[in-house]
């Protein structure tokens, strides 16, 4: 079964900033909001498309809300590839 991993969001993330914004997720950063973090909800909605073409996880706009931290999004993520969310 495919896993996401923070290292994939992270990956996501620097690509959604345009790959000059370095995005570090070791220690508490993963469990901050990502409003703290730097990104808004248009950046989240970029981060919800990219996920779509490279996983196949489809992430409902309103679901958004169910994710407000970098370690919520893995979880959820991981909930959708593994069907269950």
């Amino acid at each position: 079964m495919m896993r996401f991993a923070l290292a994939d969001l992270a990956r996501l993330l620097v690509a959604c900033a345009g790959g000059d914004h370095p995005v570090d997720l070791d220690g508490s950063d993963a469990d901050e909001p990502f409003t703290e973090l730097g990104y808004d909800s248009l950046a989240l909605l970029d981060l919800a498309g990219r996920v779509q073409r490279e996983y196949g996880v489809a992430i409902p706009d309103d679901a958004l809300g169910e994710m407000p931290t970098p370690r919520a999004a893995v979880a959820y993520i991981n909930a959708r590839l593994a069907g269950v969310a």
